[in-house]
């Protein structure tokens, strides 16, 4: 990793005003399409069977227009500690938030798509100065992946999963964390798996969402529940993940609708927290308008749509198959995750599995659906790690 440009520079949310106008004049001048043709009465899952219903998709756009307040988040962000570095000629936006213990432990937290920095705000306080002095404190690093947020956007090919881990590694020792322990979900897992993989040296374990087994590894020997996981799973991806068929290939085409349009880019991503969510008909069972916008308008306003998108361009299915994470490691499964692992099959990746959760509620964004949850399945996770 080049270290021609190793300062690390204090940054603040830009100011947004005239981009807010501009948004607003687009959300009510936006133009809808007629109501799906599986219309129903909520609550019912099958609303969705066609993507976001037109009555639920205008009540947020109504919000986002009327009622939601950017300023909160923004100034949320600058509260945690926002800062920029240049790492391989890129520049890498990161939250930052120090714990005031002695004895806290560098933590560093990836998130993936239609995710972003959004997924961690909030729970970044508890783990880095929790309220019980026997649950473990950590400085909590949390950046946006290449192409998200206030990261800047590729100009070139090459930014995939391994390249990312590898920069990560760099901007952990720009800040003077040598040894670390790292989380991720989504892409967000992938890497933090790379991160273990890779890096036995800097990385003292892993915690992850998104256990993901070498290819090739037969059903024979799982219980009926695990056979059920592969079966879902397999679902899927066969089924509903054409957003990554079409991310993957043509990250280009779908990003001119995700950059102009606000409505295009909140039906993207607000289709996928319905869907990925443990709810029994629509994400705000579990997650407020804001939650949701807070994400959606950061993509917004930093015009990623299409850059995000490429990560699925460089990475999408490029898992070394021979990737062994040696370093202790703890595993969480959500039952309404779109992929789950047996642990027989992940037992076959991760080499030193010292804790295994299945959560009973909870889906693809557990930081955000039970968030208490959350922090304390990453603390007693991260907690085996330390002590293996």
């Amino acid at each position: 990793m080049s270290r021609r440009t190793g300062d690390v520079q204090a940054f603040e949310t830009p100011a947004a005003d005239p981009d807010l106008a501009d948004l607003r004049a687009r959300l009510a001048a936006a133009r809808l399409p007629e109501a799906e043709t599986v219309r129903r009465a909520a609550p019912d899952p099958r609303r969705w069977d066609q993507g976001v219903p037109l009555v639920d998709l205008v009540d947020v756009v109504d919000y986002w227009r009327t009622g939601y307040d950017w300023r909160s988040f923004a100034a949320r962000l600058d509260q945690i500690g926002q800062f920029r570095t240049t790492i391989d000629g890129l520049g890498i936006h990161f939250l930052h938030r120090r714990s005031t213990r002695a004895d806290a432990t560098p933590l560093l937290l990836t998130h993936g798509w239609p995710g972003s920095i959004a997924e961690f705000t909030h729970v970044m306080d508890d783990l880095a100065d929790p309220e019980s002095a026997d649950a473990p404190a950590f400085h909590v690093v949390a950046p946006s992946l290449p192409g998200f947020g206030y990261s800047d956007k590729p100009a070139t090919t090459g930014w995939g999963t391994e390249k990312i881990a590898a920069t990560w590694v760099e901007l952990m020792e720009r800040l003077g964390y040598s040894r670390f322990v790292a989380h991720g979900g989504d892409w967000g897992g992938v890497i933090t798996t790379i991160l273990g993989g890779r890096f036995p040296q800097q990385v003292l374990g892993i915690h992850t969402t998104t256990a993901q087994a070498p290819p090739g590894l037969t059903t024979d020997g799982l219980t009926s529940a695990e056979r059920e996981w592969t079966e879902e799973t397999r679902d899927f991806w066969l089924h509903r993940a054409a957003y990554a068929k079409q991310q993957a290939t043509r990250p280009q085409t779908i990003g001119y609708s995700l950059v102009d349009s606000p409505v295009g880019l909140l039906a993207w991503i607000l289709d996928k927290f319905a869907e990925w969510t443990d709810t029994e008909d629509s994400p705000f069972e579990r997650l407020s308008r804001d939650k949701v916008l807070d994400n959606v308008t950061l993509y917004w306003l930093t015009r990623t749509g299409a850059s995000a998108a490429r990560i699925y361009y460089e990475s999408h299915n490029s898992l070394d198959p021979g990737l062994r994470a040696d370093v202790p490691s703890a595993i969480s499964v959500y039952p309404r995750d779109i992929e789950k692992c047996p642990r027989p099959w992940a037992e076959e990746r991760f080499r030193r599995i010292v804790r295994w959760s299945s959560p009973e509620t909870g889906g693809h964004f557990p930081s955000l659906e039970v968030p208490e949850y959350f922090v304390r399945d990453l603390r007693e996770g991260l907690a085996a790690v330390l002590a293996a």
